[in-house]
């Protein structure tokens, strides 16, 4: 059976074997790789024997430095910065290489409770037995303190207050009571916690200084150049293209370049040559969304097209992307369209098919 989305342990199966074969460096307990090898898993590299590993982070690698080695401290590890510059990839593939097991997760939502943190209860056994061991429902948290294992929550701002408090506990004393049971879990050797987070979404809650305390923060930027950005999205891309199986042909480096250009102006509030003062729409046009619209490009191309991907496969997924307040952003996208992408050689055929749909 042909998995839609394989987790980073089972994708990169052959290169967290091949690092783990060449291993050279002392491996922390209760780690598959040492913390030189996991951030060569991330950053990519040749082992020893020649073997090839692709980069996941494309970036400082520094700031990948940094990230492995609190995760060897007692302190928790913060992934912060805007939507799209790979916070979730990276905590992933952190958690593939150290655990073996990326599965450990906690999607933080609105309606995230305690219980989604700390441990539920079988509520049927409950009632029929009272508190007891078998009653009790394990979470990603709880498992990875008694296996030794990184456990992670995603948009950890985006849960209540009260409920990211459950945290401190568990961080600082590495101990989560159980008063039902009157027993506590232990963490083992091992276990560590990556969060990520955002500053732009609608409904963040602050953490609190007590929290914060407790977690080393990692920012993570968007790409410094355009070619940066063009390869992380050519990368991802091309991934995509090979589980999906999408009849058509490989992304033209011209057409990701055009995307990745259209929205570092429209991001930066400038064109490219610094001439013109631009306008931002209101969402944030990150990297994950230049890959999405190359990837909804390949498909209209693939099954509405011819194979290759031109401007009009790609315009659409840009509206999209760009327009998400109707009355504002659609303003700020007929000025861009009518003061740079009018005049810039070989972009009439955006313009043209941007006419069409707007």
């Amino acid at each position: 059976m042909d998995l839609l989305r394989q987790h980073a342990e089972q994708q990169f199966a052959e290169e967290l074997h091949e690092l783990k074969k060449n291993e050279t460096h002392p491996v922390p307990e209760n780690w598959e790789l040492s913390p030189q090898s996991v951030v060569l898993y991330l950053m990519g590299g040749k082992l020893a024997d020649g073997f090839e590993v692709s980069p996941k982070y494309i970036g400082n690698r520094r700031l990948m430095e940094i990230a492995v080695a609190t995760l060897v401290t007692d302190r928790a590890l913060l992934l912060y910065g805007l939507p799209g510059t790979a916070k979730s990839w990276v905590s992933e593939h952190m958690a593939a290489a150290i655990s073996g097991d990326s599965t450990l997760i906690v999607q933080g939502t609105a309606g995230t409770g305690e219980e989604a943190i700390r441990y539920g209860w079988n509520y049927a056994r409950l009632l029929a037995e009272g508190p007891s061991e078998g009653a009790l429902v394990q979470t990603p948290v709880m498992k990875a303190m008694q296996e030794g294992r990184i456990a992670r929550i995603e948009e950890l701002t985006r849960i209540g207050s009260d409920v990211q408090d459950t945290l401190i506990t568990i961080l600082s004393e590495k101990t989560l009571p159980v008063p039902e049971l009157n027993k506590e879990i232990q963490a083992v050797r091992g276990f560590n916690l990556i969060a990520t987070a955002n500053n732009r979404d609608k409904g963040v809650n602050d953490l609190s200084s007590a929290l914060k305390r407790r977690f080393n923060t990692v920012i993570l930027p968007l790409p410094d150049t355009l070619d940066e950005e063009i390869d992380i999205v050519r990368r991802r891309v091309e991934s995509f293209g090979q589980v999906m199986q999408l009849p058509a042909e490989r992304p033209a480096l011209e057409e990701i370049r055009r995307v990745v250009t259209i929205f570092r102006e429209l991001r930066q509030g400038r064109s490219q040559d610094g001439k013109t003062k631009l306008k931002s729409p209101t969402g944030t046009l990150s990297t994950a969304e230049a890959i999405s619209v190359v990837n909804n490009g390949l498909a209209m191309a693939g099954y509405f097209g011819d194979g290759a991907l031109h401007a009009d496969d790609l315009v659409s997924g840009i509206l999209g992307a760009v327009v998400k307040d109707p009355v504002q952003d659609k303003v700020v996208w007929q000025e861009y369209m009518e003061t740079v992408v009018k005049n810039r050689d070989g972009w009439k055929d955006i313009y043209r098919a941007s006419k069409e749909l707007l």
